[in-house]
């Protein structure tokens, strides 16, 4: 049956695809965003459709719409964008949280945060499971972003404990594909574009530390599932790819895709940065039925096409 979902952060690289993918399924999709980092020319080739509507908004101030489920994706998630306004950034996880969460408890209806595997901080756990409460600097420059993240995650449970709302809390780990911002500074998108340009490639660090990268399809397919599931499965789950690649193979993988001559420049880590980053999908795969099926090979392949056609290069 189709119903009417509400998907704040909707023109948003995740946003725009979990738009494609509700309003494939037959649902009517309400796309809100503020447009600070989300943009149109993600959403353009949406907005003849029948079923999709746009609402220019921002999640600090509450919103007044009917639906039937909320996704709720607002919040800048890269350390160019989220550090930028950090007052603003947190303000976005925290206030966003609650006016949404309001919305959803007025309407009695379920709602989903996507969280981040930085709730995780520099992990001393290795692969990182649910369980794991993480290594997180309260007080340093990225924490606007994992600190507002891990404290929406407290509202979202406070408020199934106080008011029985159905509340699903997505843990999601670095998500690469078309779409993403070409200046955004996550490594992915840093990399192709680099390469692409056939500038030097910037690893902070020796390269070392490691990644796990979810191809979007894949995330968004596990965020659909989470919402499908029962009022009692609430989450916390890792969403993520659980091979692990060091940057310097990234890099590699990189430059043999685009062709490039690109070489590789070496800069000092950034504060807080995690040396390594593993989700453990155990509870994905028996709570969801998910694990991922697009290997780095093909993902990569289908972004450096996108930054091709983006970049004109």
């Amino acid at each position: 049956m189709s119903k009417r979902i509400l998907i704040t952060g909707g023109a948003g690289f995740i946003g725009s695809h979990l738009s494609e993918k509700l309003l494939a399924e037959g649902n009517e999709v309400i796309c809100v965003d503020n447009f600070f980092t989300g943009s149109k020319s993600n959403i353009e080739h949406l907005f003849g459709h029948p079923r999709f509507e746009v609402l220019r908004h921002d999640v600090t101030f509450p919103l007044y719409v009917e639906v039937d489920q909320i996704y709720n994706l607002a919040c800048p998630a890269s350390p160019v964008h989220y550090q930028h306004d950090p007052v603003q950034t947190t303000k976005t996880s925290v206030v966003g949280a609650i006016n949404m969460l309001g919305l959803a408890k007025r309407l009695r209806i379920p709602i989903l945060q996507a969280s981040t595997s930085e709730v995780y901080g520099d992990p001393a756990v290795h692969p990182q499971t649910e369980e794991y409460w993480g290594n997180v600097n309260p007080i340093g420059p990225r924490s606007c972003y994992d600190e507002g993240k891990r404290a929406a995650e407290t509202l979202f449970f406070d408020y199934r404990r106080q008011h029985d709302l159905s509340i699903k809390v997505i843990r999601i780990f670095n998500t690469y594909g078309p779409r993403m911002h070409p200046n955004d500074g996550r490594v992915v998108s840093n990399f192709i574009v680099q390469a692409l340009r056939g500038e030097p490639i910037t690893i902070y660090g020796d390269g070392s530390q490691t990644r796990s990268f979810c191809y979007v399809d894949d995330l968004v397919d596990g965020m659909v599932r989470l919402m499908a599931t029962p009022h009692d499965v609430t989450g916390p789950i890792n969403v993520g790819n659980p091979g692990e690649f060091t940057m310097l193979e990234l890099a590699q993988a990189v430059l043999g895709i685009t062709g490039s001559s690109s070489t590789i420049e070496h800069r000092p880590l950034p504060q807080d940065d995690p040396k390594q980053r593993q989700p453990d999908i155990s509870r994905a795969r028996s709570e969801l039925g998910w694990e991922p099926t697009v290997a780095l090979a093909a993902g990569l392949q289908s972004t450096v096409d996108y930054f091709r056609r983006v970049l004109a290069v």
